[in-house]
């Protein structure tokens, strides 16, 4: 068996396929992964309430991230493949702005994957979003499951960084893998983060710039604050590929477009209408209250899965903020505008990677 060059392979949908393939799990329950090393644990987060019951009865669930600290989760030598992994945080969700999810592949020194914790799970507003997806499942109440295939070929490496100092009492995880054969043309998974908040005057949002070598990409969340009144989503995907400068390659029509919705979302009338589909979603809808929350805010995701952007040397992808200004003489005009976005990026690419952009700190990252 193995790993497809899409990076999902449709073999690993079935047990029965599989051949020399060898299925292991890392948690706190077993930080190592090893065959037959599960559940032995004799300390740990739930030993106080396992003191009556003993080894075996749950005694290390979740792991502790004490403030400003890194937690390593996974440490796998290859060859292989991450195929599921579920996650959940026992704090309150500002947690998932403050701690960065990271992977390393084959000993690299800095991560192809770098995002705050709730945007690579389609919940970039601390506020709890159901997600319902093919890739991307957010289910009741905080349960992150990840299925974005992800092969290794020496080592992965995972890890948990809390920015805060504050602590997270428990951070439950289970990573999903297999031992299998990589072939040497297959490429890994990345994931990156970015933020422009506000978005300067005429200036464009982007999603991802400065990736070099090949590979294809896969899809696209968004944390979108509105701040303007009416509409805000007239602005262009532009997809920038094999040395395209001032033009690019692939232009969409509109934001609601890219994300396979039409007409200002309208549905029903006067009302934004969620939805969260396998390929694409509109899952998050945030109205303002009137007191607090002022403005709104808006997830959204994209998975080119069945429809990957190819790219043979570089690739480049912005996004426009474009809305609608009183018309003169009659007609309509377009409106530049200055909004809070936070976009997450997922391709698959070959070595090595181009450096990534640094994470701001902190308070750069809160959602506002």
């Amino acid at each position: 068996m193995a790993i497809g060059s899409s990076g999902l392979d449709p073999h690993l949908a079935s047990l029965s396929c599989l051949r020399d393939a060898q299925s292991r799990s890392i948690s706190a329950e077993n930080p190592t992964g090893a065959k037959g090393e599960g559940g032995k644990a004799t300390e740990g987060t739930g030993a106080v309430y396992a003191r009556e019951l003993g080894q075996g009865w749950k005694i290390s669930p979740s792991i502790p991230v004490p403030g400003r600290s890194t937690a390593v989760l996974a440490d796998i030598d290859g060859p292989g493949a991450i195929v599921h992994m579920w996650m959940g945080v026992l704090a309150e969700p500002i947690s998932w702005r403050q701690l960065v999810f990271r992977c390393y592949w084959d000993g690299e020194e800095t991560p192809s994957v770098e995002v705050p914790l709730g945007d690579f799970f389609c919940n970039g507003w601390c506020v709890p979003c159901l997600v319902n997806s093919f890739v991307v499942a957010v289910n009741p109440r905080g349960g992150f499951n990840c299925y974005w295939q992800m092969p290794f070929r020496r080592n992965t490496r995972i890890t948990i960084e809390n920015l805060s100092p504050d602590p997270v009492e428990g951070f439950y995880y289970q990573i999903n893998y297999v031992l299998t054969e990589v072939p040497d043309d297959r490429a890994y998974f990345h994931a990156q983060w970015r933020r422009t908040n506000p978005l300067p005057y005429m200036d464009v949002h982007t999603v991802l710039d400065g990736v070099r070598g090949k590979g294809h990409y896969v899809g696209t969340y968004m944390a979108w604050g509105t701040n303007s009144n009416g509409w805000w989503g007239e602005g262009e995907f532009k997809f920038y590929l094999d040395g395209d400068t001032e033009w690019p390659t692939i232009c969409g029509t509109g934001t609601e477009d890219y994300f396979g919705g039409a007409w200002n979302w309208e549905q029903p009338k006067g009302e934004y209408g969620s939805y969260s589909t396998p390929f694409m979603g509109l899952p998050q809808i945030i109205k303002p209250d009137g007191y607090w929350h002022s403005q709104q805010r808006f997830g959204m995701y994209r998975w080119h899965v069945t429809d990957p952007i190819y790219f043979e040397q570089d690739l480049r992808i912005t996004v426009q903020a474009l809305g609608w200004r009183q018309p003169l003489d009659g007609k309509p005009r377009y409106l530049p505008l200055q909004e809070d976005i936070a976009s997450t990026s997922f391709w698959y690419q070959t070595h090595p990677h181009a450096l990534f952009p640094e994470l701001p700190d902190i308070n750069a990252l809160e959602p506002t």
